[in-house]
């Protein structure tokens, strides 16, 4: 009647939050998980920007897609002493990111815009009515493209600029590493993992992730996918882990384990 599971590394910062539903499979299942990220994000050097020749004062509009890009753009102006002026609009992908705002600038004195939906297409919408602006999209060294496509589409002014990198997170040469399962939500978790163990077999340990590039990422670096979200069944990691583990005590009840 017992898993074989007992170890879990979960490749995202530790929930902030008790309610999490991680916290709830640790329970009812009598797993152990660690939250241990395989990546992070790093701020380019003001040096390191200069090289990109942008001056973020000829912009008169920035678009963010995250609160990460809004916390490098106020930390590299701060660190290259530019002031934004008030006149600055801001276009965010979500309302939450717009309302992150507040912890850099006076939210209500200025000129902000959101999506409805935090779809690329919907903010696109929004941009295109100032299409007169020009625009500066803080990004990191790997990003996605479907945003700027339609900006492009649009005929828009935009500059991308690369203000953050994604990097592996080390792991300590007498770090434990005595997991049966690890869980994945990037390409990039896939490719540290393999940086910090380059000799990793797979073996009876269990793959997890949430996406596809994230499974082609697994599958491209000849691992096996064991369990995958999201799904009509799993709409969510937790989900998918909860059904994985529930299936899993059902089959060791069968073989009388």
């Amino acid at each position: 009647m017992a898993l074989n599971i007992k170890k879990l590394l979960v490749s995202q910062p530790k929930p902030a939050s008790e309610k999490s539903p991680y916290f709830d499979i640790a329970e009812k299942y009598g797993v152990e998980i660690d939250f241990r990220p395989f990546i992070k994000v790093e701020a380019l050097s003001s040096k390191e920007f200069r090289q990109q020749r942008i001056s973020i004062l000829d912009y008169s509009a920035v678009i963010f897609t995250a609160r990460t890009a809004i916390d490098h753009f106020f930390h590299l102006c701060e660190e290259l002493r530019v002031t934004i002026p008030e006149t600055m609009k801001y276009f965010c992908m979500t309302e939450a990111i717009a309302v992150y705002l507040q912890k850099y600038i006076v939210y209500r004195k200025r000129k902000i815009f959101f999506g409805q939906t935090g779809k690329p297409e919907d903010l696109v919408t929004v941009i295109a009515k100032h299409a007169k602006e020009k625009y500066l999209v803080p990004v990191s060294d790997v990003h996605k493209e479907d945003l700027t496509a339609m900006l492009d589409a649009k005929k828009i002014n935009y500059t991308k600029a690369i203000m953050y990198r994604t990097v592996s997170n080390e792991f300590a040469k007498d770090e434990k590493f005595d997991y049966d399962m690890l869980v994945f939500f990037s390409p990039s978790g896939i490719s540290s993992l393999l940086k910090n163990f380059p000799d990793f077999k797979q073996e009876d340990i269990k793959i997890g992730c949430f996406g596809p590039t994230t499974a082609k990422a697994v599958k491209d670096a000849g691992l096996r996918l064991d369990v995958e979200a999201p799904t009509p069944e799993a709409p969510s990691m937790t989900a998918a882990l909860d059904l994985y583990l529930k299936k899993e005590l059902g089959g060791n009840k069968k073989n009388g384990k």
